[in-house]
């Protein structure tokens, strides 16, 4: 099977919490050869367990990051994917919208590879022209 998604933070993090969420962990083991990780997300998760005092929670993630989310396939910040970032932060401006800088640059990644864009924070990403986004919280991402 070819990629086909790009999961953000909150996916990602989901099987790591103590009661994740059924329908992620449904999809995740789905689709888990379609899916890949932006070398955003990766900085995001490592930066999210380092910032944890030394304790069998953080061990546990680092461990969860380095097994799991670090054998997925990387897809890195790049030069059209910048030129596409930077074309929609300075329409949206324009319409008085300001994204956080991480997420223009995880929905460029997803876009420029034609991936769709998995997350929780659905609001965060729908102002992105031409960006395929879905929830596995709440949807079957069976498409």
């Amino acid at each position: 099977m070819s990629l086909k998604f790009l999961l953000d933070t909150n996916i990602l993090s989901e099987p790591a919490r103590p009661i994740p969420n059924t329908n992620v962990l449904h999809l995740l083991d789905i689709h888990k050869s379609e899916v890949a990780v932006s070398s955003v997300v990766v900085h995001e998760l490592i930066y999210g367990c380092l910032r944890l005092p030394e304790s069998k929670r953080r061990e546990s993630l680092w461990n969860y990051i380095y097994e799991s989310v670090l054998n997925l396939p990387v897809f890195d910040y790049d030069l059209k994917a910048a030129q596409w970032h930077a074309q929609e932060r300075a329409r949206l401006s324009q319409i008085g919208k300001t994204p956080a800088f991480v997420d223009g640059q995880i929905a460029s990644i997803a876009f420029c590879n034609n991936l769709i864009l998995v997350t929780n924070n659905v609001s965060d990403f729908e102002i992105f022209n031409s960006l395929s986004v879905e929830n596995w919280f709440v949807s079957k991402g069976e498409g």
